[in-house]
């Protein structure tokens, strides 16, 4: 999807008709987002598009409408949320979503970045979540030591390994870019073609990965 030169379109999903009319009323002025029809989560994509979900904590239903929207590879998923707690953390990121934005923080301005983030085929989640994120990680990593020789053959080479870094702590692809000297297509390559060969759905679930590796 080419978020830059066309209007991305976006679908909305809430329980809450309020918070729902909120939110379309934050996104409806931009001129770069294209509002779709209400209920589209049974309804296969015409092209690429974002779904945006809005709840305020995850329950057993919401999972299962993030999953059955992420289903299709050309809808990618943005969760605006009050709260996750740490086991629920994993959950969202292999549900496949991509993109997480505190409903306190869901100013329009965040709420079309989010958008575009997602549209591009990139991932983010809060500085806060991803903290207890790799913590999380690292205790199950920790009390889940794999014996010698029972870890997958699949290994990363150091430019990932650069890179991953720099995704744990936080950066942006652009603010990775500079520090390593790359293009920020660059970037986007390593992060695409390792995330490809290892079947990792985010940036988050590689972070999870490498840590769980222990290569970081």
């Amino acid at each position: 999807m080419n978020a830059s030169r066309t209007r991305v379109p976006v679908s909305i999903h809430s329980a809450d008709p309020l918070t729902q009319a909120g939110v379309v009323s934050s996104l409806r002025c931009d001129p770069t987002v294209e509002l779709l029809d209400e209920g589209r989560e049974d309804a296969a994509p015409a092209g690429d598009e974002v779904a945006m979900v809005l709840t305020d904590r995850l329950s057993d239903g919401t999972e299962k409408r993030l999953r059955s929207l992420a289903r299709d590879p050309r809808r990618r998923v943005v969760l605006v949320s009050d709260r996750l707690r740490e086991a629920e953390m994993m959950r969202v990121i292999d549900s496949g979503v991509r993109v997480v934005v505190w409903r306190q923080q869901a100013t329009p301005g965040r709420l079309v970045s989010a958008v575009h983030t997602a549209a591009r085929g990139e991932s983010l989640v809060p500085a806060d979540l991803l903290a207890r994120l790799l913590a999380e990680t690292r205790r199950l990593y920790r009390s889940t030591v794999a014996e010698p020789g029972t870890r997958p053959a699949d290994g990363l080479t150091a430019r990932e390994l650069d890179v991953l870094r720099l995704v744990a702590n936080g950066m942006e692809t652009r603010e990775i870019a500079e520090r390593l000297a790359y293009s920020e297509r660059t970037v986007k390559s390593v992060l695409h073609g390792m995330m490809t060969r290892l079947r990792l759905r985010n940036r988050a679930h590689a972070v999870a990965y490498a840590l769980r590796e222990g290569h970081l």
